[in-house]
């Protein structure tokens, strides 16, 4: 086994070492979500962390990893006798994104409980990290349904599996940790307010802590056990100091001014139900804990606000993360209470052994930086090209005829766009497919291990048998061939690629502002429907690949906000690039189906029969059978019904913008027409 790197050598990340750390004194807090770009220590200060953790007491040869004091009475393996047990480190267990069901939550013997009526259960990852920690991997990336067990395991403290009227309940309590890189795409909101704590994390902008970042990794890489060896004892300190705050915890007092303060800051920065006021009491607590201290200060509260709220407040994938912490003082000093905050010391440091008094902080002898692994400036934190200023000003970019980019205006709610036909794509909330949870429409035979049982199917095929095999009393003769999987349909996630017009034609600020209004709520339903997203637009003589699918739809957001327009309309390259984009992501990801967003006023200008060309590459477009929907963007008393034309080319349809401001774009098209065989379709 491999030594991991000392939790105590993280070179600064003070908030990510202190979240860990308080979640390993308490548990109940509920675990901790770390978002930050790549190269940022995320991966390895949760390894890291399992070193630090105390050891546990199991029950011998008890596969779920039984307290020997209070052994959980519905343990598969049990019951079990009151005995001394054995002691083994906490464990880390990782999730991997492409886990199935059964390998996280556990799998029934299926056909053994029919044949022989024999519950046999084989344990899962939810199991093995009862007791240790749970990590996750790009959390974001990880299919809902499995999201969902994982997070109700973690909030019940119990992993349930039900297959066909056989079920197991064992005890799953662990510490539950994600790690994700939010340009990768986003959790639901709702998923994001059941993990307790969140954490920011980037890389350092100091040369001299890059420097010992690279140093301390240098190190480490040449000689792994000399490195930890090093750094022991502080591993040793912190770790007595982890069981020193467990022991004291149950000790710790949360008075009502504290109290008063926490639900006071839940409601002044309106988060929605009350996990997170449970969760601020639950860290608050550790906090003191952690400090030694058995009463709960008003810098506990303000440390606990910063970490468990900024996550709660986000209402939609475009706003960012974060926390007024004026807002926060303001709020904190006006429903303080002096009663409740007791200084033993009467220095006026309230008596905890940190740094700032209120929880405390990590220990750390080097200077503040950041994880070994570290990664590149964000691009996010360069303003684009044709941002507003603070003033409000539109700055004008660089470039003849071009126009500064014009703000998006208020999205809306969208009806659904589908793709017709039945797909076979990662699950979603889009398009019909066959996925493995939904309505059950049939059955065939199992194509490796049986995950879904089809038990009128699987009795219909023994029934003929019965005599030939013996049958002689009510039970039914169940051989492996007579076994059938359910075959269900479901919902799955598309590629929706925006092909967007920037020229000239499309430049009037209102018109454009209005485009951009409609392509974001386009985006927002995207994110809601899990769907991966791509930008293309084209203006002048060519067309770019503003973002390459990705499922980060704010990512997508942010290019189209600071979107220039002017010049001519090369509507043909704009049109080639969407397919060559398709071509290549066919290659990467071959079952998701595509879908199509030309968002344009139907004007093809520039070269050689610009007119003809466009033709051309719509109807190359519809022979692949891609589903298309075409935004008609022309305004005026005279229209040409260019966007309508194009539409027919593409085989898809047409929608004006007054009916996208109108909040009706898919809602007047339940499915979009595919393939060049099929007319385009004026919506009134």
């Amino acid at each position: 086994m491999s030594t991991p790197y000392p939790f105590t050598a993280l070179v600064g990340q003070d908030d990510l070492r202190l979240a860990l750390l308080l979640n390993a004194v308490s548990p109940a807090v509920g675990g901790v979500l770390v978002r930050g770009e790549k190269g940022t220590a995320k991966s390895t200060a949760v390894r890291a962390l399992s070193a630090l953790m105390p050891q546990v007491e199991v029950v011998a040869g008890c596969r779920f990893s039984c307290a020997p004091g209070t052994p959980d009475p519905a343990c598969p393996d049990g019951p079990h006798e009151a005995g001394p047990g054995t002691s083994r480190a906490a464990r880390m267990v990782e999730l991997p994104v492409g886990a199935s069901e059964d390998r996280l939550v556990g799998a029934l013997d299926i056909e053994r409980a029919l044949a022989e009526g024999v519950k046999t259960f084989e344990p899962g990852l939810l199991a093995d990290a009862h007791r240790g920690i749970l990590y996750v991997d790009e959390v974001n990336l990880l299919h809902d349904h499995l999201v969902d067990l994982l997070l109700d395991a973690a909030a019940m403290g119990a992993s349930y599996v039900e297959r066909e009227g056989v079920s197991v309940r064992h005890a799953a309590r662990f510490l539950l940790v994600g790690t994700m890189n939010p340009e990768e795409g986003e959790l639901r909101p709702q998923l994001l307010d059941r993990f307790g704590l969140t954490v920011e994390v980037a890389a350092s902008r100091e040369p001299d802590q890059r420097v010992e970042v690279v140093k301390r990794r240098l190190a480490y890489d040449d000689d792994p056990e000399g490195f930890a060896g090093k750094w022991e004892q502080e591993e040793s300190a912190v770790r007595a100091r982890i069981v020193a705050a467990r022991d004291l915890l149950p000790s710790v007092r949360l008075g009502d001014a504290a109290l008063r303060q926490i639900a006071a800051t839940c409601a002044a920065f309106e988060v929605d139900g009350m996990r997170a006021d449970i969760v601020m009491a639950r860290t608050a607590t550790a906090l003191a804990a952690w400090a030694g201290r058995t009463d709960v200060l008003a810098e506990d509260v303000r440390q606990a606000a910063l970490l468990a709220l900024p996550h709660r407040r986000r209402r939609n994938p475009f706003d960012a993360p974060g926390l007024d912490e004026d807002k926060l003082d303001d709020t904190l000093e006006e429903f303080g209470g002096q009663d409740d905050e007791p200084d033993p010391d009467g220095d006026g440091d309230g008596g905890g052994d940190g740094p700032g008094g209120g929880g405390g902080q990590p220990p750390q002898d080097a200077p503040e930086g950041n994880g070994p692994d570290t990664g590149g400036d964000r691009a996010a934190d360069i303003p684009a090209q044709g941002e507003p200023s603070d003033s409000g000003e539109q700055k004008a970019p660089a470039g003849g005829g071009e126009q500064a980019a014009a703000q998006a205006s208020e999205p809306f709610r969208t009806k659904m766009l589908s793709v017709p036909g039945l797909g076979e794509g990662a699950a979603g909330r889009r398009s019909r497919a066959r996925t493995e949870h939904g309505r059950t429409t049939g059955a065939r035979r199992p194509r490796g291990a049986l995950t879904k049982l089809h038990l009128a199917a699987t009795v219909q095929a023994a029934a003929p048998h019965q005599r030939a095999r013996g049958r002689s009393g009510p039970g039914l003769v169940v051989r492996r061939d007579d076994l059938r999987q359910a075959t269900r349909e479901g919902r799955e996630g598309n590629l929706v690629l925006f092909v967007v017009d920037a020229s000239g034609s499309m430049a009037a600020r209102q018109r454009m502002s209005a485009v951009k209004g409609a392509v974001l709520s386009l985006l927002l339903d995207a994110y809601q429907r899990r769907d991966k997203v791509g930008l293309v637009t084209f203006r002048g003589s060519s067309a770019d690949v503003a973002l390459p699918p990705t499922s980060s739809v704010d990512a997508a957001a942010v290019r189209l906000e600071s979107l220039p327009t002017g010049g001519r309309t090369p509507l043909s390259a704009g049109l080639l690039k969407a397919h060559d984009v398709l071509r290549v992501e066919r290659l990467r990801d071959p079952a998701r189906r595509p879908l199509v967003v030309v968002v344009t006023d139907g004007r093809a200008t520039g070269g050689p029969e610009p007119v003809a060309l466009a033709g051309r590459a719509a109807r190359l477009l519809a022979a692949e059978g891609t589903a298309s929907v075409v935004v008609d963007c022309e305004s005026g008393p005279v229209r040409l019904g260019l966007a309508g034309q194009l539409a027919g080319e593409l085989g898809g349809t047409a929608v004006t913008l007054d009916e996208l401001r109108a909040e009706s774009i898919a809602g007047l098209v339940k499915e979009v027409r595919q393939g060049p065989q099929s007319n385009s379709r004026r919506v009134a």
